[in-house]
């Protein structure tokens, strides 16, 4: 960023799985040079365990005490400035949302179901999508996730189209006027 322009605070990268927030969350680390954390991985790290392996031994409810546990980690005063990639299903719980919207500038990154599915296929560690029809349990989550994505975000992103260059260039510009407009 040139000097003079406003520095955002965090940028959050919110979305369903598979809509590239660690793919577009490495090039905003590189343009703005904030660091990239991602909350899974650091519970990943905290509890030594893998998402997948949360889940499987101690069930969705318990990896999202967890998952609110970091984001008020992530919320400590005078914490540095950050991207910050999060796990799709971050924004159900109400007090998430609002402490999302408190650390920064909010970005929904968004893909259409096909895409989601060619992105998620291959991967195992995608617990909520072991299940014998995946396609219907995205759009179920989606249209369960959808009002809950969009009262967090300040922007919503659909990352089709465009290479994630172009995609973070966009999500600094729609940044510095958020926060040059005082928004």
């Amino acid at each position: 960023m040139n000097a003079g322009e406003p520095l955002p605070k965090n940028i959050i990268l919110i979305g369903f799985m598979g809509c590239g927030k660690s793919t577009i969350g490495r090039k905003l680390e590189h343009l703005l040079g904030y660091p990239l954390v991602d909350t899974d991985e650091l519970i990943e790290q905290k509890t030594g365990l893998s998402v997948a392996e949360i889940f499987a031994k101690r069930g969705e409810e318990y990896f999202r005490n967890l998952e609110a546990a970091m984001l008020h980690e992530l919320a400590a005063p005078n914490a540095p400035r950050r991207i910050i990639s999060t796990g799709g299903g971050i924004i159900t719980r109400k007090r998430n949302r609002s402490l999302l919207k408190h650390l920064g500038y909010v970005v929904w990154l968004q893909a259409p179901v096909d895409v989601i599915l060619e992105r998620t296929g291959r991967n195992r560690d995608r617990p909520l999508l072991h299940t014998e029809n995946p396609r219907e349990k995205i759009e179920a989550l989606l249209t369960e996730r959808k009002p809950m994505y969009a009262a967090t975000s300040d922007i919503e992103v659909e990352t089709i189209g465009l290479d994630a260059g172009e995609i973070a260039c966009g999500i600094l510009e729609s940044a510095r006027y958020h926060f040059a407009s005082g928004a």
